[in-house]
């Protein structure tokens, strides 16, 4: 199974806590989206992706196309990589872009997934976020979906700010659960030194409040029957979302657009730069071999944030007798004290420990010597 990723890099409006590759400038978008097709067309047999399954329109922010651009993005995809019909076919979004007319036009061009960026239904913690739209507007476009027919939504909140309160945090939950939708992703602020907020010198909360935050998520949420698959994200069941899933599970993607990243499956990893002008110019990606500790290092990181965990067959299989003794000893010593716990398949970090479950997986990661 392959992912393709496209990053539309504009936004109407620059959050203060975004890291991501933007431009609130569209001036250039219809040479952009041209460059992107040249792009995918280029890249056609730079990895073997198999059977393209998925497609994820990230950003930036990708409701600032048109549904018809985002079709002809679409149908250079299917044309180029014989895909009949993507299993999954996500836009990001944000609320006050999806009027009923523009959802008519996404649904019409195949998109059966949206991602809304709410990050919060209280109007004066959207403000001071500097997000565009209102929490009824956030209401309005989950309500307007829902209408038009789109039966997979996921929506993104967001904690750890340092004005949410415990009551206002647990408003936000409530408000989300009552939505109805078949997939949350919440995360928690982290404060670069890049974003608005970390020229503010904004300060993260202390580690009590994230955790309480947490606590109240996971709680909120699988008590609601929604599944905590991933440190950020709930589903109910058959909603996961199934081209991040592959991110985790190592399957190989191609990302185009600026800034955005591919990975061949085994070896090689692959960007774009992070800068409009130089892409369109036609700057190639830049790329790196990984070396086998990096790949094991990278399956510890992102496996062990997920609820199925690491498999000591996939351990055995891509790295080896030795190495998987060396974990498994590991594991076995966390699990004896419960930071861990065994799964048919190897361990895995209870999902109410993800958050802070670095230390378990640093003494994990292994060193050059251990392939030596």
């Amino acid at each position: 199974m392959g992912g393709i990723y496209i990053h539309i890099p504009y936004c109407r409006r620059i959050c203060r806590y975004c890291d991501f590759h933007h431009s609130a400038s569209l001036r250039r978008k219809d040479e952009m989206l041209e460059a992107i097709g040249r792009e995918l067309t280029a890249r056609r047999g730079e990895i073997d992706l198999g059977e393209v399954r998925t497609l994820y329109l990230g950003g930036g922010t990708p409701s600032v196309c048109t549904p018809e651009e985002i079709g002809r993005l679409a149908e250079t995809v299917r044309e180029l990589w014989g895909v009949r019909r993507f299993e999954e076919f996500t836009v990001e979004a944000n609320p006050d872009d999806l009027t009923p007319a523009y959802l008519e036009g996404l649904s019409a061009v195949g998109v059966d997934r949206l991602s809304i960026g709410i990050q919060s239904f209280v109007d004066d913690h959207l403000q001071r976020m500097n997000r565009r739209h209102t929490a009824q507007e956030a209401i309005d476009a989950v309500r307007n979906a829902q209408r038009v027919g789109f039966r997979n939504l996921t929506i993104d909140l967001m904690y750890g700010l340092p004005w949410l309160t415990p009551d206002a945090w647990q408003a936000n939950l409530d408000r989300a659960v009552a939505l109805d939708v078949e997939h949350i992703s919440a995360y928690h602020l982290t404060i670069e030194p890049r974003t608005v907020f970390g020229r503010q010198g904004l300060q993260p909360v202390a580690e009590s409040v994230s955790e309480l935050h947490f606590r109240m998520l996971r709680e909120t949420l699988t008590g609601a029957g929604f599944e905590h698959y991933e440190v950020s994200n709930f589903a109910h069941p058959g909603f996961r979302a199934r081209h991040n899933s592959a991110y985790w599970s190592g399957e190989p993607y191609l990302g185009v657009g600026p800034s955005a990243h591919s990975y061949d499956g085994a070896q090689r990893r692959s960007w774009n730069v992070a800068d409009n002008d130089r892409y369109l110019k036609g700057v190639p990606a830049e790329a790196e071999r990984l070396t086998p500790i990096d790949r094991l290092n990278e399956y510890l990181m992102t496996r062990l944030r997920t609820a199925e965990g690491i498999s000591g067959t996939v351990l055995h299989t891509r790295f080896g007798p030795d190495e998987t003794a060396r974990i498994a000893a590991r594991c076995d010593s966390f699990t004896a004290t419960g930071e861990m716990f065994r799964t048919d398949e190897g361990w895995a970090i209870a999902p109410e420990r993800w958050l802070i479950s670095d230390f378990v997986i640093a003494e994990l990661f292994g060193e050059e010597r251990d392939f030596a």
